[in-house]
């Protein structure tokens, strides 16, 4: 899909250029190796689900489901008697997310910002995300909107990616890239990215400033396998399709680009081992309470 050509409408102006993306390149490469992402991801899902202590016939709201991962394993502790509502603002990844949700899971989905989508009042128990709440402009009105949907004593939790120096699995590939291609433009502080909520005390601010309690962070240090049992060459798809070398080498000439997925190899052979390829990664789980 043509970015300059995706309906942004339903979201806030601010948040358009993520719109875009997720309904481009961004959302088709997600699609693509769903499978691969879902099991690389699998560490990062297993200690935000041990953190949320998801209880049968809770109403769980998902804030950028992505594919569905995270929304079927959650609609398997609800059970019948509970729901999961999905909700993003990619229509690919939504439809991927539909197509694998198995026929009697208690799920609903719905494209929309979460920043500005208009929750039903207390209807949720429980706010889950797993990499989706990284990329909203206004991070502290995304938080104050989800809140509307919550309970009082309802609970967030989420899982954000930690300072992109703590994650060579996206680093040292861009380091790579770099020989062969332009840097990236800078970001400003906290803007929507991968890596914006790395940073302890901003994700514990844009909390407080919403008005949560209790919140807490738990730092996760894991080693992700980046090809998915696939070996070396599926490693570097996965960097090219998700991680900020992706980016750096979109739209490169052919030569710069095929110099930069080399860099990339080389750079991520030294991880491999057999079939894996495990590269050091870390992560926050984020909890707190709605008062």
């Amino acid at each position: 899909m043509d970015a300059a050509v995706v309906d942004t409408s339903f979201g806030h102006f601010k948040n358009a250029e993520q719109i875009a993306f997720w309904n481009g390149a961004g959302g088709e490469r997600w699609v693509a190796r769903r499978a691969e992402l879902d099991a690389m991801l699998a560490p990062v899902q297993d200690a935000l689900l041990e953190r949320a202590a998801i209880q049968p016939n809770e109403r769980v709201l998902d804030i950028g489901c992505g594919c569905g991962a995270t929304l079927i394993a959650v609609a398997d502790k609800v059970g019948p008697g509970g729901s999961v509502l999905g909700l993003d603002v990619s229509a690919a990844m939504l439809t991927a997310a539909h197509e694998q949700a198995p026929a009697e899971a208690p799920v609903s989905f719905v494209q929309a910002d979460a920043m500005v989508h208009h929750f039903k009042a207390a209807s949720a128990d429980l706010v889950i995300s797993r990499l989706g709440v990284m990329y909203f402009a206004d991070p502290v009105r995304a938080v104050l909107n989800i809140r509307t949907a919550l309970r009082s004593e309802g609970r967030v939790a989420f899982a954000c990616w930690g300072e992109l120096r703590d994650n060579p699995w996206a680093l040292e590939p861009l380091q790579a890239a770099y020989d062969h291609v332009p840097k990236l433009p800078g970001l400003r502080p906290h803007a929507p990215d991968d890596f914006a909520f790395g940073a302890a005390e901003w994700v514990e601010k844009v909390l407080t400033d919403a008005g949560m309690r209790r919140v807490r962070l738990e730092r996760c240090d894991v080693a992700l396998d980046l090809g998915a049992g696939g070996g070396l060459d599926a490693a570097v798809q996965t960097a090219l399709a998700i991680g900020p070398a992706g980016r750096a080498v979109a739209g490169q000439p052919t030569e710069a680009a095929e110099a930069a997925t080399s860099a990339v190899r080389k750079a991520l052979g030294r991880y491999a081992k057999a079939h894996g390829v495990m590269v050091p990664a870390s992560f926050w789980t984020v909890t707190a309470v709605d008062p």
